[in-house]
């Protein structure tokens, strides 16, 4: 049995099934789901693609890694946003039973 268990969101939409039923998503994907959303619910995302100075990006990042950093299903000091290009990002972090997780933002 999961531990963790939300409805799977894809494109700000609830993923449905065949039969028009939502899709569940457990676990590590779920944690991840979650951490995606959270740093979508803040703002700070938006702030960061639209900072220029690097000095106030790598800010934006610290405050969104100590962001991450609190969720309590993470292992402490393991969250890690790194740029991919300009306007994409990718949180990795280590949870406590399932591993590591990466999420594209």
């Amino acid at each position: 049995m999961s531990e963790y268990i939300d409805l799977l969101i894809i494109d700000n939409d609830l993923a449905l099934d065949l039969s028009q039923q939502p899709n569940l998503v457990d676990d590590r994907a779920c944690i991840a789901q979650d951490i995606a959303h959270m740093i979508r619910d803040s703002g700070l995302l938006v702030t960061l693609v639209a900072e220029r100075d690097r000095l106030r990006q790598r800010d934006c990042i610290q405050q969104l890694e100590l962001l991450v950093e609190n969720d309590e299903r993470l292992v402490p000091g393991t969250a890690q946003i790194s740029q991919l290009q300009p306007g994409q990002y990718l949180v990795t972090a280590t949870t406590l039973k399932f591993g590591s997780i990466e999420v594209n933002l």
